[in-house]
């Protein structure tokens, strides 16, 4: 199974020798998100239009979006186990070699003409997005409880900078297309493959040794020397389950109300400007301020900054309800919205990271990003047969349900503030 891995064990396995090994995985995993938000901004911005186009029906255009979604369901749990038998390096470098075989097939697929082609092929590409999420989990193998948080969400934070570069790409992408004489729309695809292969490269190359292989090992050592370690947890079933389902809510919210704030901007007479900028202060509100929350959640407590999320999702959808005519209103409840995410995504993670025992974290890992993936699917679909029942503000205060009902239950997840381990 580790043949090919430097070994990391016994007295070799030091509280330093793991702590430098923490760091460099960080580093790591964060350019590698770097590469992964470029490759999935630059599929994700084009895919509605390559769907209408293709398909000839602009009713068909969110099928790319919900296809990608599902691949992303799909192979979180398959992900998450070839994690916990193979470690990270093979299982993150698997999903976005999977994804690269999906990028191409976009390509053939407009070149054919082909929509059932195409849609297979943006449910390949979901295994690119299912790997960048399995990598804030990848971030703590090694972590302690005192660094949790924070080291999770650099690797979060580091999501920006492709996520905010990949859809730029489109104009300089066609340009290289049209001399190369690809299909039309694709030309932006040629920067997705670049990344994809750099990112398959630096996993394979760059992530070793594999910190959850060498997590489970020093695991191991300590088990059979009967030492207490940080990394030695004891499992806590409920409030894992409560952090599942405070990821899953925060994501369900948040992609119900961003998803359906393009038509409804359009409709009070917002141009396509508009609605793009407003778009990326969202998506720098889900990812800027991450290292704050992760920061945050390490010295206040996971469950604690699960609540401060919750409380600025409430500040969102009251903004986005109330404010509904205004696009300045909508504007501010989506920045809001990307930061209450934020808090909850990054501290819900490291909160099932550390309720979860070694042998069972790697599968609820993959569950949660099952449900998260599954949730936004059902979120995004529900939300337009909500928006045409009832209006935007409306939605806006009916996933807030969501929010009611991850504060009431918090008490059961309750323990412990984060404490400083040097085991």
């Amino acid at each position: 199974m580790s043949g090919s891995e430097p070994q990391t064990t016994g007295a070799d396995a030091s509280a330093l020798e793991v702590a430098r090994i923490q760091r460099r995985t960080v580093w790591v995993l964060s350019a590698g998100q770097v590469l992964g938000g470029l490759a999935f901004g630059a599929t994700i911005s084009l895919g509605a239009v390559l769907a209408a186009a293709v398909s000839g029906d602009d009713a068909f255009s969110g099928l790319a979006t919900a296809a990608v979604t599902l691949g992303t369901a799909l192979v979180a749990v398959p992900l998450a186990a070839l994690s916990r038998h193979f470690g990270r390096r093979r299982a993150l470098a698997t999903g976005m070699a999977i994804a690269l075989v999906g990028v191409v097939l976009v390509v053939v697929a407009v070149g054919l003409g082909s929509f059932p082609l195409l849609l297979a092929a943006f449910l390949l590409v979901g295994a690119g997005q299912a790997a960048n999420l399995q990598s804030r989990f990848a971030a703590v193998d090694l972590a302690t409880d005192a660094s949790r948080g924070r080291d999770l969400s650099i690797v979060v934070w580091a999501t920006t900078i492709g996520a905010v570069l990949g859809p730029n790409l489109t104009g300089p992408g066609e340009v290289l297309g049209d001399a190369l004489r690809m299909p039309p729309l694709t030309g932006p695809y040629l920067f997705t493959v670049g990344a994809q292969v750099l990112g398959i490269l630096l996993y394979l190359i760059a992530l070793r040794p594999d910190p959850l292989l060498t997590a489970q090992r020093v695991v191991a050592d300590r088990a059979e020397a009967k030492v207490a370690g940080a990394i030695v947890k004891p499992d806590r079933p409920i409030t894992a389950r409560y952090a599942i389902f405070a990821v899953a809510a925060a994501h369900g919210v948040m992609v119900s109300v961003m998803a359906m704030t393009p038509v409804h901007l359009i409709h009070h007479g917002a141009d396509l400007t508009i609605v793009g900028f407003t778009l990326s202060l969202h998506i720098l509100g889900m990812y800027l301020l991450a290292p704050v929350f992760g920061i945050l959640s390490d010295h206040l407590g996971r469950v604690q900054t699960i609540l401060i999320g919750q409380g600025l999702l409430v500040a969102a959808l009251l903004t986005a309800s109330f404010g509904q005519e205004s696009t300045l209103a909508v504007t501010i409840g989506l920045v809001l919205l990307g930061l209450g995410w934020s808090a909850s995504t990054v501290a819900g993670s490291a909160l099932l990271t550390e309720a979860s025992s070694e042998t069972m974290r790697t599968r609820r890992q993959g569950f949660s990003d099952f449900v998260m993936s599954i949730v936004a699917a059902a979120g995004a679909i529900l939300a337009g047969i909500v928006l045409g029942w009832i209006g935007y503000g409306g939605l806006a205060l009916v996933v807030g349900i969501a929010v009611v009902l991850v504060v009431g239950l918090s008490p059961l997840a309750r323990g412990p503030r984060p404490a400083a381990v040097t085991g």
